[in-house]
């Protein structure tokens, strides 16, 4: 085998040198004809580690059946008396009132004055001042 011209780093294809083989905690003695006696010795001296089996006794049931009608991409509209801009706060249609969401109603300076007792730098007071003075 050529050896390696360069220093420091191993260099590429014929001139590499490995660093993981051949160290003294990598070997278990040869394999050789003869000689595996000693290292099946070593290796029958504790069990080895087995892993456990992580496969389930039954796979789990998951239905593919959408659970409701579902409407395809290009298919025809099923509201076909509806505005497009129906549920958002502009244009024809319901605005987002229709939408029946919960809205807020705990106000930034609470939040903020719950926080007060833990600032240790101000920065929730400037902010809690803010929010008052915003009236939010």
């Amino acid at each position: 085998m050529a050896e390696n011209p360069l220093v420091g780093p191993s260099g590429p294809s014929a001139y590499s040198k490995r660093t993981d083989v051949g160290t003294p905690e990598m070997k278990l003695g040869s394999i050789a004809y003869g000689e595996g006696k000693e290292t099946q010795a070593i290796k029958s001296g504790a069990p080895l580690a087995k892993t456990p089996d992580v496969t389930p006794s039954q796979a789990p049931t998951v239905s593919t059946q959408p659970t409701g009608a579902t409407v395809g991409l290009f298919d025809e509209t099923q509201l076909p008396g509806e505005a497009i801009t129906a549920g958002i706060d502009r244009g024809a249609g319901p605005g987002a009132n229709a939408l029946a969401l919960r809205k807020n109603t705990i106000k930034l300076s609470d939040s903020l004055a719950a926080m007060l007792p833990f600032d240790t730098t101000g920065e929730i007071a400037v902010l809690y001042q803010e929010a008052l003075a915003q009236g939010n």
